[in-house]
């Protein structure tokens, strides 16, 4: 069993930062990847900002140079500092996680959201 738990939402101002954790915990062998998706009212979930186990990172256009992805391997866990923000960025952030169990297929982990909310 995985389980991925989220913490750092919230309600802040415009051009305010917020700072986003997901630990995961389990029985796995190792993660693959780790990283941040959103999903606003009506619309599609998208990836914010992700990053690998090697450490290269990519990050959506509508968020470079505002929000940086970080990864703590030795704690399984990936932070997203957000800053700069804007009303656009309100949404539900979901952590995910591509697992291993030590074979080459890669298992989609998700959290169970946090709200972000950016007042104008």
């Amino acid at each position: 069993q995985v389980q991925l738990v989220e913490s750092g939402g919230g309600l802040v101002q415009a051009g305010g930062s917020l700072r986003l954790s997901c630990a995961a915990s389990g029985t796995f062998v190792s993660i693959r990847s780790m990283g941040w998706y959103r999903q606003a009212p009506g619309k599609q979930r998208e990836l914010v900002a992700a990053t690998t186990s090697v450490g290269s990172a990519n990050y959506a256009d509508s968020v470079k140079g505002r929000f940086t992805v970080s990864r703590d391997t030795a704690k399984n866990t990936v932070y997203l500092q957000m800053d700069s923000l804007k009303p656009e960025d309100t949404a539900v952030y979901y952590c995910n996680a591509g697992i291993s169990f030590g074979q080459l297929q890669t298992y989609s982990y998700w959290g169970q959201g946090t709200q972000v909310t950016v007042s104008s």
